[in-house]
């Protein structure tokens, strides 16, 4: 059975960018890193709402293009 590890978070700024948060397991361990500026954390809980926070914060990135 295959395992998946990485998944990401991808925000749109007012401008049209794109910036990208991945979270990466090891265990019940998770390190987040922004492709954009190569902040890295590591977060145990809720990897995807501090990556959605960081995008939010640092590069004003909040349109889902996952939202309809």
């Amino acid at each position: 059975m295959t395992q998946i590890d990485t998944s990401k978070v991808s925000r749109w700024d007012q401008h049209g960018r794109e910036h990208v948060v991945r979270v990466h397991r090891t265990g019940v361990q998770r390190t987040i890193r922004c492709h954009t500026c190569g902040w890295r954390r590591s977060a145990q809980f809720l990897p995807w709402l501090k990556a959605e926070e960081h995008l939010a914060e640092a590069h004003q990135a909040t349109v889902d293009p996952t939202a309809a």
